[in-house]
């Protein structure tokens, strides 16, 4: 035996292949491992480092053939026959194993799904690329694949291999770059990465799966082999009403939540998925939002980046649970009639060394020219949109969180960002595109793909844009020259209606174009007005904090602010702890001051809050038409004195109008005489200083007759007393 063994070591594995085999260097393991014929014999060679016997066992009979070291941890069994099923016994120092042999399997991609992913073709790229657990015949095990088309060899180390880049090397698909194994006896839950070697031969550090569907807890970093889908989704009555319904001629008020400090445990933990869904689904119920946006939850390694610089674009954070579980938050809300939208983040990913970043050894997600590649502003890494991959990759995790986990909306994160090549860049530090210009075309065209598609695929499913500057058509359809999203964050509105408010009353009214400005450019886009969790970090101090007066008058400040945000043309967005002002600027690290509602203060911007979304919900007036001209009417926008709005919401033919007034100053004004386009008596719906909101209580009675007296263009007029900082709203009462 040992003679025989000696001349195949010499004749079928040539000196260097074997070397290159025991130091796991070997780019093609696959043409020297497994089973092999070489003249009238077969053989089974095998890696087995630190095992001291190797066996080959032949199936079904349990012949047992042992295997001679030839060197280091490679073992070679010879066969009389060719071995049809078999198994490697192996013994370790301290234990016994048998399993199946890697590499008496060969690929499993074919050649169509590997066409389809070099050209960009995969919608759900990661049904093929990442670890999954599958059987092949008989045998049960996980299939891996990954792409590396610069790595000289790849291989998968894990729990299941000691972390053994030498025993599960990976076989790879030239033309595509794609590199693959099926691992016999590995099941869901095993932790593993990718240890690859560059081009130059060079051990890179381990890398996380992109295509990972479950990960480690921060602050480990492994990837975990993710269990096949298997959720009883009970919300396919929301599934379909969603593809059914015209999202923007419906109410949309968006709770916007960092799930890991909306609310802790008794013991001072953030709540898993399973305890989150128990408490926020009905808090948001009785708020009467419509909708809950969670803060990028793909996992990602630094706490506090927020979520907003992920490494796992297909992993919902382990900080919460397991996938299932997210998945089960998801039809819980659902169930309960509410929309969930996720934060996404497409600009950009961090520079870990386990994550993208020089993934073979070259730059492969990213651009190789820091002038492209680098967000110097966050020190993260901007991918390459020009590559069909990675357009694939970023388009497929769009898909993935709509198909697995029924997401019903995106957040792009950072959208100016990936529009203008020059973004935050001075002269000379950035490359202009084909034309000369500074618009970023490939990312365009990625952005416009991404519209595409998941309006084609996933009916009603919302796509909104974080965009901060003047580009045009950000929410108009690709065929007509848009970008083709959802909605667009009004940052201008934000950021002057904010600025309003933060003044001295006495000083408004030198601002006045503050609150009237939005309305020159309103149906530019679909807009959506954000109070997001931008506007109370950073030191800008929460929004009550920001009020100007003494205490009562930053509340009445607030709930005037929000009766003029919720009147207001545009979809609805306030981040957690606004509904019942928190006084503290938010921070990751702690839960929501919930014990501020002992407080009737704070007590009265929460039912303030409900209030209005309930409002929003049942007036049609308020969001049928809130992206075209028709739908909104000044009747006073000029009285700075007072600093006084008054403006009118139409819904349609048959929709009764909606009437809000402002006053944005601590003096009563009795006697204000408002136009209205209808007689009859005005019901007095809203007013921000209702005593059940902890205001003053002046307002006027509940119903009052609009006067056959034209006022401001109307053929009719309300003699309103306006209470100090407060909103008004009121509606005709049709018989």
């Amino acid at each position: 035996m040992a003679v025989a063994a000696t001349a195949l070591h010499s004749k079928c594995i040539p000196a260097e292949v074997l070397h290159a085999l025991n130091e796991g260097r070997c780019g093609e393991p696959f043409n020297w491992l497994g089973p092999h014929q070489h003249g009238d014999h077969w053989y089974v060679a095998s890696v087995a480092h630190g095992a001291t016997a190797v066996d080959v066992v032949l199936e079904p009979h349990g012949e047992s053939w042992p295997a001679q070291r030839l060197l280091g941890g490679v073992f070679v069994a010879l066969l009389p026959y060719r071995p049809e099923n078999y198994r490697l016994k192996i013994k370790w120092p301290a234990s016994m194993q048998t399993i199946s042999d890697p590499y008496a399997f060969g690929p499993l991609l074919t050649e169509s799904t590997l066409h389809a992913f070099h050209a960009g073709q995969l919608s759900y790229p990661s049904d093929v690329l990442g670890a999954h657990p599958i059987y092949v015949g008989d045998t049960s095990g996980v299939h891996f694949a990954v792409w590396a088309p610069n790595a000289r060899r790849v291989a998968v180390v894990g729990d299941f291999n000691q972390w053994d880049g030498r025993r599960h090397v990976m076989h790879r698909h030239d033309h595509e770059g794609l590199w693959e194994i099926f691992i016999p006896g590995v099941r869901a839950g095993a932790i593993y990465k990718f240890e690859l070697l560059d081009r130059h031969a060079h051990l890179l550090p381990l890398k996380a799966d992109p295509f990972a569907r479950q990960t480690e807890l921060p602050p480990a970093t492994a990837s975990v082999v993710a269990a096949p889908g298997s959720m009883n989704w009970h919300d396919a009555a929301w599934m379909a009403h969603r593809a059914s319904v015209e999202s923007e001629r419906i109410p949309v008020s968006i709770y916007e939540v960092h799930a890991a400090s909306w609310q802790w445990d008794d013991h001072g933990r953030p709540l898993p998925w399973d305890a989150l869904a128990a408490r926020l689904i009905p808090y948001v119920q009785a708020q009467g939002f419509t909708h809950i946006e969670l803060m990028p939850i793909s996992e990602y390694p630094f706490g506090g980046s927020w979520g907003y610089q992920p490494i796992a674009m297909y992993a919902p954070t382990a900080r919460l649970g397991n996938p299932e579980a997210f998945a089960r938050f998801v039809d819980s809300c659902h169930v309960a009639g509410i929309g969930v939208i996720i934060d996404w983040v497409s600009a950009h990913f961090p520079s870990d060394e386990h994550g993208l970043r020089d993934f073979d050894g070259t730059q492969l997600y990213e651009h190789s020219d820091p002038r492209e590649g680098v967000h110097q502003d966050w020190d993260t890494l901007i991918y390459n949109y020009g590559r069909h991959e990675v357009r694939q990759y970023l388009l497929g995790s769009a898909l993935y969180w709509m198909r697995h986990f029924h997401v019903d909306g995106l957040r792009v994160d950072a959208v100016a960002s990936m529009l203008y090549r020059d973004y935050s860049r001075p002269e000379g530090e950035w490359i202009p595109n084909k034309h000369g210009g500074r618009e970023n075309l490939e990312a365009i065209d990625f952005l416009e793909s991404l519209n595409e598609t998941v309006a084609r695929e996933h009916s009603g499913v919302l796509v909104i844009a974080e965009e901060s500057t003047a580009w045009p058509g950000v929410t108009r359809p690709v065929a007509e020259g848009g970008l083709g999203f959802s909605y667009k964050w009004n940052m201008g509105w934000m950021h002057d209606s904010l600025g309003y408010m933060q003044r001295d009353p006495l000083y408004r009214r030198y601002h006045h174009h503050d609150l009237t400005f939005g309305l020159v450019y309103a149906w530019s886009e679909k807009f959506m007005l954000p109070l997001s969790h931008d506007e109370v970090v950073h030191g800008k101090g929460s929004l009550i904090a920001r009020m100007p007066g003494d205490r009562w008058q930053q509340f009445a400040n607030l709930r005037a602010y929000f009766g003029f945000m919720w009147t207001h043309p545009g979809k609805k967005l306030l981040f957690m702890g606004g509904e019942f002002a928190q006084d503290r600027e938010w921070h990751h690290d702690r839960p929501l001051d919930w014990f501020l509602l002992s407080d009737p203060m704070h007590r009265g911007v929460q039912q303030l809050v409900a209030d209005l979304n309930s409002l929003l919900v049942h007036e049609p007036a308020l969001h049928r038409c809130d992206h075209v001209a028709e739908g909104f009417e000044w009747v006073v926008a000029d009285d700075m004195h007072a600093s006084v709005y008054a403006y009118l919401r139409h819904g349609g033919e048959g929709v009764p109008p909606i009437l809000a007034v402002c006053n944005f100053t601590p003096e009563v004004r009795r006697d204000y005489r408002v136009g209205v386009p209808e007689g009859g008596l005005w019901r007095e719906l809203c007013n921000t200083d209702s005593m059940h909101y902890g205001g003053s209580n002046l307002g006027n009675g509940g119903l009052l007759p609009a006067d056959s007296l034209a006022a401001r263009g109307q053929p009719f007029s309300l003699n309103l007393l306006l209470p100090p900082l407060a909103t008004l709203i009121l509606r005709p009462e049709r018989s």
